[in-house]
């Protein structure tokens, strides 16, 4: 009698239900991701756009180039012309630099700042009735490194000699209204300030005994 056999295995393997593939989900789409995309790269293309056509739209205007302190008057050399986009802004134009050169600063303006007709006064709020300016000529160590016109200081009386009094602030809150030139006198020590009329003849007696120092106020200006 004949035994009858078992069917033999797929050669490909199992053929059971371990051989199917685990299904693939669909693709989730995004469509607000695509619109976004979509926006941004219209947007860019308007700025562009933009930008190409205002590029011809522009106006000469006055940048400062050196600091000018508060109350001091513009120079020609603080001054330079630059060209910019005309989109509204109270920039004072080039043509109305001898206006701006018979006018002082209403506040301390740092290089590289564009001109604005609100940074300019008709008289100087520093060299009023009141005020005397007082030339320093200081040492090493009387003077910190990098003062700059429109700093403000501090003007120290330091006795040369113990038992001729104590260190004492002549002047709280000065101006530097000029520094010397560096690149032709090689002395940063000499400098301007601007102090009440009132101390200037103290400043000016122990200045000439060498017996001044100058501190600066950074948080001042």
């Amino acid at each position: 009698m004949r035994t009858s056999e078992k069917p033999a295995a797929n050669a490909a393997g199992l053929s059971g239900p371990a051989s199917r593939k685990l299904p693939v989900p669909p693709r989730e789409r995004k469509p607000a991701l695509a619109a976004l995309a979509v926006l941004l790269i219209l947007g860019g293309a308007l700025a562009t756009t933009l930008l190409v056509l205002r590029s011809g739209d522009r106006v000469s205007a006055i940048r400062v180039t050196q600091q000018i302190g508060a109350g001091q008057k513009f120079t020609e050399r603080a001054l330079e012309e630059v060209k910019i986009a005309g989109d509204g802004v109270n920039y004072v134009s080039w043509s109305q630099r001898a206006n701006v050169l018979n006018s002082f600063a209403a506040v301390t303006i740092l290089p590289g700042t564009l001109l604005t007709n609100e940074m300019g006064v008709s008289a100087s709020t520093e060299l009023g009735e009141g005020k005397a300016t007082v030339g320093l000529a200081l040492k090493p160590g009387q003077i910190p490194a990098g003062l700059e016109p429109g700093d403000r200081v501090q003007v120290i009386y330091v006795p040369s000699r113990t038992g001729q009094g104590e260190t004492r602030v002549l002047a709280s809150s000065a101006l530097v209204f000029t520094v010397g030139d560096r690149s032709r006198t090689g002395n940063s020590g000499q400098i301007t300030v601007v102090v009440d009329s009132s101390a200037a003849p103290e400043i000016v007696a122990f200045a000439s005994s060498g017996e001044i120092a100058v501190a600066e106020l950074p948080g001042a200006r």
